[in-house]
């Protein structure tokens, strides 16, 4: 029972109670029960065959969510009941562990190239907090890793004494940690979450000493771990073969330029940064790369650019000084020469890593588009956040996917919905952190030509999404978190995030004064390009007088949906899973 305050002298009480099973959930009880008031493991087992399309299901497995639901719900661990009643049946489908909306297990093809997958990828690593003033650490390094990030990006710079290295964001008042420190932090946690390799990517600022000692650094700490091939690879190994390995990425030796402090110029450079007027910040759809910009891109980017712009490809005027630390660098980085066409020349002896920026990537598809997916067949593409992007917020992953880019570099340590949809996007493939690239963006046709992200498709899949009801919040929030006055007023909001024909977002009504709200609402989506289409959901709690509440977040790769019906844990604005908040959804993809 809630107790809500109206006035001194008066008080409303709601009761939470537990709302009855949706309809359909009742009538498939009905069904596969016979009629009768108890579902046998048999029973369950055409159940999980017929509306949840396991095909695979066994007897012994409806047997084993019996007892699971059985010693859960009734806390004995022999029970003679072999059997579930219909709050039973409820319980199985409304549980997140024994009924989740996509699997967990790594069920993609890991032996073709790296280049034929996505990979879960890193911005400025080592930041806590934003990209001028927050202190560097190996903690938000370690958070990323256990989250099953596979790219991890270090700016390695002289200490003050230039006689070690220190990982900063330069040119910054960004406090530095040794990287060393950090180095023995991915050794330690790189492979908690995944057994599939850790790229480490190298903003190298070093003169030719300080990069031999940190080939040294990294020898000693990774041993055999590195992966350091004998010759210049034609083609880079898979993640199968690369199980547990470390791959160090950077651009070669060259010239060292010493970079000039800037720390006096940062006083007033918060103008210009990227609003958050949104605590969960704007939608995909309505950022674009120069929204917000106060500078050019020339003068606003200075200090925050990614110095893999510069051309690697140039002579090695002292490239000698450090030849074992040339030798570590398994894929290689940098921009020649050259205008686009010449930059994305793919190359048939080399694999190469090159890095745009989100605005350098949003100009290239103008005229480009197909070369960057011709590219990215073979070579790597890494797009980096804009200069401007002062409080660590991120940008739309989906048009560097659209285009093939393996590493859509984010800012792990920001929130916001484009880092849900980035959540969202690794889940699949039991969260290993590679994600196979579709065949179409792989594909060559007998003309030579390749996937062209401006085409006009048609509808190639439906996905059918409802939404019964949702429940957990009176658990894992306080009683007037919503509201002082009554319980909370609940909607959903459900789209899809994808290529442009297909993104689009669709509300339920709201549910007044209730912590366990029944919508029982179905939603159409047509997807022309469904292999990239991502599934969003959104809580919110109605608020009439103020900018609505946040009550949870999730987003589902549309190809690994399980279908039937299914428990939906929802996560809160920083990507972590609330304890208790789900969803019951219906998912049908024809």
């Amino acid at each position: 029972m809630g107790s809500y305050r109206m006035c001194v002298c008066f008080t409303r009480k709601f009761k939470v109670t537990e709302a009855a099973p949706p309809p359909d959930v009742k009538d498939a009880f009905s069904k596969y029960a016979e009629g009768g008031p108890h579902m046998t493991a048999e029973q369950l087992h055409r159940f999980l065959i017929d509306v949840q399309g396991q095909s695979g299901a066994t007897v012994a497995d409806a047997e084993g969510i019996v007892q699971q639901v059985l010693q859960k719900r009734h806390h004995m661990a022999k029970f003679r009941r072999h059997t579930l009643t219909l709050d039973d049946f409820r319980y199985y489908l409304f549980s997140a562990d024994l009924n989740p909306p996509i699997d967990d297990k790594v069920h993609h093809d890991m032996t073709a190239p790296l280049s034929h997958y996505f990979i879960y990828t890193g911005h400025n690593s080592y930041l806590t907090g934003n990209q001028l003033s927050s202190d560097c650490s190996d903690v938000p390094i370690i958070k990323a890793l256990k989250r099953g990030v596979r790219v991890v990006e270090l700016d390695i710079w002289p200490n003050s004494t230039k006689d070690d290295v220190h990982v900063l964001h330069g040119r910054t008042l960004t406090t530095p940690v040794e990287l060393i420190k950090c180095l023995k932090s991915i050794k330690e946690h790189a492979f908690s979450a995944s057994p599939y390799p850790v790229v480490i990517t190298l903003e190298d600022h070093l003169t030719p000493d300080l990069q031999a000692k940190v080939a040294q650094m990294l020898t000693q700490t990774f041993g055999k771990m590195l992966f350091c091939p004998e010759e210049s690879l034609k083609e880079f190994r898979t993640p199968e073969d690369l199980k547990y390995r470390i791959i160090i990425s950077t651009k070669p030796p060259k010239e060292y330029l010493e970079g000039q402090s800037n720390k006096d110029k940062m006083s007033n450079s918060q103008k210009g940064k990227d609003s958050d007027d949104d605590v969960w910040g704007k939608e995909p759809t309505e950022l674009t790369a120069d929204q917000e910009d106060e500078k050019s891109d020339s003068d606003a980017s200075e200090n925050n650019r990614d110095d893999e712009d510069t051309d690697a490809f140039e002579p090695e005027v002292r490239s000698s000084g450090a030849p074992v630390y040339k030798r570590l660098i398994a894929l290689h980085a940098g921009k020649p020469k050259g205008g686009l066409k010449e930059v994305l020349k793919v190359e048939v002896d080399k694999v190469r890593r090159l890095s745009l920026s989100e605005q350098a990537l949003e100009k290239a598809t103008l005229s480009h588009g197909t070369d960057i997916v011709r590219f990215t067949q073979k070579n790597f593409l890494r797009i980096y956040p804009k200069g401007t992007r002062f409080n660590s917020s991120n940008y739309k992953p989906l048009i560097g996917w659209m285009h093939g880019a393996q590493m859509v570099a984010f800012n792990m340590q920001g929130y916001g919905r484009s880092l849900w949809l980035m959540h969202g996007m690794f889940r699949a493939n039991g969260g290993c952190g590679y994600v196979k690239k579709p065949d179409f963006l792989m594909n060559v046709d007998p003309n030579g030509q390749v996937f062209d992200p401006k085409a006009n498709l048609l509808v190639k899949k439906t996905l059918k999404v409802k939404v019964y009801m949702g429940d957990g919040w009176h658990l894992d929030f306080k009683q007037t978190h919503f509201d002082s006055y009554s319980p909370p007023d609940f909607y959903t909001r459900v789209g899809i995030a994808g290529v442009p024909a297909d993104e689009i977002m669709k509300k339920t009504k709201k549910i007044e004064d209730n912590w366990t709200p029944v919508w029982g609402e179905e939603f159409t989506f047509p997807l022309t390009v469904p292999e990239l289409a991502l599934l969003r959901v959104e809580v919110h709690e109605y608020d009439m007088s103020e900018k609505d509440d946040f009550g949870g977040q999730t987003c589902l790769p549309v190809s690994e949906l399980k279908p039937g019906i299914r428990a939906v844990p929802l996560f809160d604005r920083k990507g972590e899973k609330y304890n208790s908040v789900r969803l019951l959804m219906h998912f049908e993809l024809v």
